[in-house]
């Protein structure tokens, strides 16, 4: 099941980018910085929110809106594209459940073998030792 994020809920401002542009660099704002707030969002069910937040680590502000910045390309339009898409590829990582760990136990072959993996071990070292004259 995709999540979809409405339009409403995405917050979109144009900033000066440093990188490409030449000339054009100090007078367009081709950058686009998408604010998204997790907390309020009512299309994120709560476990994935939850998921989201972790995930997006300093991207996270402390009133739990998540900062994208997108300046990679030269237009505003291919910057908007790049910075949903990397929002929407955060949703769909935090969209997949953990697996939970079933614990296990090694079985009494692996433990046989292992013990005698370390008398062998245990062997070659005693054989480095100085040997002692016992008259």
């Amino acid at each position: 099941m995709a999540i979809i994020i409405p339009e409403t809920e995405l917050d979109e401002s144009f900033i000066r980018a440093s990188g490409p542009g030449g000339q054009n660099v100090n007078k367009v704002s081709s950058a686009v910085q998408l604010r998204f707030d997790v907390r309020a969002s009512p299309s994120l069910p709560d476990d994935v929110a939850v998921r989201l937040m972790r995930l997006a680590g300093s991207r996270l502000t402390r009133d739990g809106v998540i900062v994208i910045t997108a300046d990679r390309f030269r237009t505003q339009e291919r910057n908007r594209a790049d910075a949903r898409e990397r929002l929407q590829g955060l949703v769909a990582a935090a969209e997949v459940r953990p697996v939970k760990r079933k614990p296990t136990r090694p079985s009494k072959g692996a433990k046989e073998r292992r013990l005698a993996g370390k008398a062998v071990r245990s062997g070659v070292k005693q054989g480095r030792n100085k040997v002692r004259g016992d008259d």
